[in-house]
C-alpha cells in the first residue's frame, strides 16, 4: 500500500484560503497583479461563481472561493475589512508593488526601506485583502532591529 504525503506536493504547512466577493474577477486580478498561475477552478454549488480555486504565486499556493455565509466564510467586503495581511516576499518589491497598483490595488503604506532589513509596502486589493510586498535587502541584528523600532516609534510620536 502506497503512503500518502500528509502535506500535498507543492504546498507548504500553511496555505492561505481567502474568501472574496467576485471570485472570477479576483482570479483575474491576482494573475495581473502577482503573475498568479491558475491551477484549479471549481464552480460554486449552483454552478455559478467560484466554489474553490487554487493559484500559484511564486513558490506558494493560494486558495480562494466566493464567500459562503452559511459556512461563516465571509469576505472582507462583508466584514468591512480584513484581520489578516498576506506577506509576499519577492525578488523586486518595487516592480511587484507597481504592477499590483497598476492592476487596481490601493496603496495603504508606501514602499520604502524598513528598519528590519526589508524594502516593502502595503496594498489593499480590490476585494479587500491586505498584502505586504517586500524584498529582504539586508540582514539586521536583533539589537539593530530594536533600535530601529524605537526610533520609528519616536518619529510616530512626533519626537523624531
Amino acid at each position: 500500500m502506497a503512503t500518502v504525503n500528509p502535506v500535498p506536493e507543492g504546498y507548504h504547512t500553511i496555505t492561505p484560503y481567502i474568501s472574496v466577493k467576485g471570485g472570477e474577477a479576483a482570479i483575474d486580478f491576482y494573475k495581473n497583479a502577482f503573475g498568479a498561475v491558475e491551477l484549479f477552478r471549481m464552480p460554486g454549488p449552483d454552478g455559478k461563481g467560484i466554489g474553490h480555486a487554487e493559484l500559484q504565486i511564486g513558490n506558494s499556493r493560494l486558495m480562494l472561493a466566493d464567500e459562503f455565509p452559511d459556512l461563516k466564510f465571509f469576505s472582507p467586503a462583508t466584514l468591512n475589512g480584513s484581520a489578516v495581511m498576506l506577506h509576499l516576499y519577492v525578488d523586486d518589491s518595487d516592480a511587484w508593488f507597481d504592477r499590483a497598483v497598476k492592476a487596481g490595488a490601493k496603496v495603504t503604506r508606501p514602499i520604502e526601506d524598513q528598519f528590519y532589513g526589508d524594502r516593502g509596502g502595503a496594498i489593499e486589493d480590490p476585494f479587500g485583502h491586505s498584502w505586504y510586498i517586500s524584498t529582504h535587502v539586508r540582514d539586521v541584528s536583533p539589537e539593530e532591529m530594536a533600535e530601529g523600532a524605537a526610533k520609528r516609534e519616536q518619529e510616530r510620536k512626533g519626537g523624531g
